[in-house]
C-alpha cells in the first residue's frame, strides 16, 4: 500500500462514507498509489495501527484520532508519540474540529508535514490532506529521478559521487 488512513472512532455525523472512500482510492489510483483505510474504536487500537504502519509498504500516513483525541491528552504515557515517531512515513494530521490536533506530540522529533482541520466537514480534510500527501510523494519522485539520471549522466562522463 502507499497511503494509509488510520482513523479513530467519530460520532454520528462524521462518518466516512462508502462514496467517498472510493472517491479517495480513485484519486491515489490515478496518481499510481494505492489507498487504504484502517480504524479503530480505542487508543490502543490506534497506536497498534500506527506501530503497523512502519513496517508496511507505506509512503506516506494519514492521522485522524476522532473522538480519541480527549483520550489521548489524558493519557500521554500510552505511547502514541513514540509510534508517530518511529513511523518511517511522512504524516499529516487530519481533524474535523479545531483543537482536536495531536498536540499532546508537540515534543516529537518528526512532526507533521501539515495539518489539516476542516471544521465540521471531515471528508473535505481527508480530500486535502490526500492531496497534499501525493503532491509531496510526486515531488519526492521527481526528485528521485533528478538524482538517478544525474547519477547515471556522471558514470558517462567518468565522474563518482
Amino acid at each position: 500500500m502507499s497511503i494509509l488512513i488510520v482513523r479513530g472512532p467519530h460520532g454520528s455525523g462524521h462518518s466516512l462514507t462508502a462514496d467517498l472512500l472510493y472517491n479517495l482510492q480513485q484519486q491515489a489510483f490515478q496518481a499510481g498509489r494505492t489507498l487504504e483505510l484502517r480504524a479503530c474504536g480505542a487508543l490502543s487500537d490506534f497506536i497498534a495501527l500506527v506501530c503497523a504502519a512502519r513496517s508496511d509498504a507505506t509512503e506516506f500516513v494519514l492521522l485522524d484520532p476522532g473522538d480519541l483525541t480527549p483520550e489521548m491528552r489524558a493519557h500521554p504515557e500510552a505511547g502514541l508519540c513514540e509510534a508517530i515517531d518511529d513511523l518511517r512515513a511522512p504524516y499529516i494530521d487530519v481533524h474535523d474540529d479545531f483543537g482536536d490536533g495531536i498536540e499532546c506530540c508537540a515534543g516529537l522529533h518528526k512532526p507533521p508535514v501539515a495539518t489539516v482541520i476542516i471544521n465540521g466537514n471531515i471528508g473535505s480534510g481527508y480530500r486535502i490532506g490526500l492531496s497534499l500527501a501525493l503532491r509531496r510523494l510526486r515531488i519526492g519522485l521527481q526528485r528521485g529521478e533528478r538524482v538517478a539520471n544525474d547519477s547515471l549522466r556522471d558514470q558517462r562522463n567518468g565522474c563518482e559521487r
